[in-house]
């Protein structure tokens, strides 16, 4: 049993998207391109909030911000969506405190500095609004976003995105207090070194998200229901998040529409750790996803 939780646990630290998108203040640097990086329009690094924060751009079109989720990086969250969605999306894809060529800081991770961070980016890079596409704990963040700063966001998309402890299995948070490195997906730590061959970081990674899932605190319902923007909410059927939260929040948001999709947490957008060979969701839940963002207006 304890095994089966561990796996929840990490499923959901997988919770794992005209403006001067050219600048960062003068404080950019631009890692060399690599032949894979073709779609990318723009990559580097931009002074957050006492961090380099590292963000890649693709595209041309209205910005979409992806916030990936937790022990992730922005390719193994987003990596088989994102060359659909630049085709009609400037997308804006930061790495997250921690995460991958980001900055770590010495202090326990919140998804309040995740938003304030990502809105920081934004700012350097030019950007005053969006729509923000959040996957698992970057959809708690997503969420955080919309509630402390609606001015910022034009559409929002919460994929698998936790707002309370009881949207999770029972025994999860239990769970989450003995998982080790060890038990973290290959794929998920095959991902962080590739882009940060440190071990001590990738350590330092899962610790502080860990300890940030087992402190996970509720958002309230007045919060939730304060959401302004126009919201898709997305669960698998067979998710960490429980699609009655998915539902609850559904309800709760005004101006919000629901999907629910058969598989596993990610498997619909593709997450590199629960996307199987066959998984063919990710290209009809694309085109849901891009006629959402693109109708004007109240949905």
């Amino acid at each position: 049993m304890k095994k089966i939780l561990v796996s929840f646990a990490w499923a959901v630290l997988v919770f794992s998207s005209c403006n001067r998108a050219g600048q960062s203040n003068g404080k950019a640097h631009q890692p060399p391109v690599t032949a894979q990086d073709t779609l990318v329009v723009q990559r580097g690094y931009s002074e957050v909030n006492g961090i380099k924060m590292y963000y890649e751009v693709y595209g041309k079109g209205t910005p979409l911000v992806l916030i990936h989720g937790g022990g992730s990086t922005i390719a193994s969250s987003f990596g088989r969506i994102i060359p659909l969605l630049a085709k009609r999306y400037k997308v804006i894809a930061p790495a997250l405190q921690n995460h991958g060529r980001s900055g770590f800081r010495n202090v326990p991770e919140t998804f309040e500095q995740d938003a304030d961070d990502v809105l920081t980016l934004l700012k350097n890079l030019g950007i005053d609004k969006a729509s923000f596409f959040g996957f698992s704990n970057g959809g708690t963040t997503t969420l955080q976003i919309a509630i402390h700063h609606p001015e910022k966001v034009d559409k929002l998309v919460l994929a698998s995105a936790a707002y309370k402890r009881d949207g999770l299995p029972a025994g999860f948070f239990e769970g989450m207090k003995h998982a080790t490195l060890g038990q973290m997906p290959r794929e998920l730590k095959t991902a962080f070194l590739k882009v940060n061959p440190d071990t001590a970081k990738l350590r330092v990674m899962f610790e502080k998200d860990r300890d940030r899932m087992i402190a996970f605190k509720d958002i309230d319902d007045k919060q939730i229901k304060s959401v302004t923007a126009p919201t898709l909410v997305l669960n698998a059927d067979n998710d960490v998040v429980r699609p009655e939260q998915a539902v609850e929040l559904f309800r709760l948001i005004p101006n919000a529409r629901l999907a629910i999709i058969p598989g596993q947490h990610g498997e619909y957008m593709g997450e590199i750790a629960t996307v199987k060979s066959d998984s063919t969701e990710f290209r009809f839940v694309i085109p849901m996803i891009e006629g959402f963002l693109h109708q004007p207006g109240k949905q």
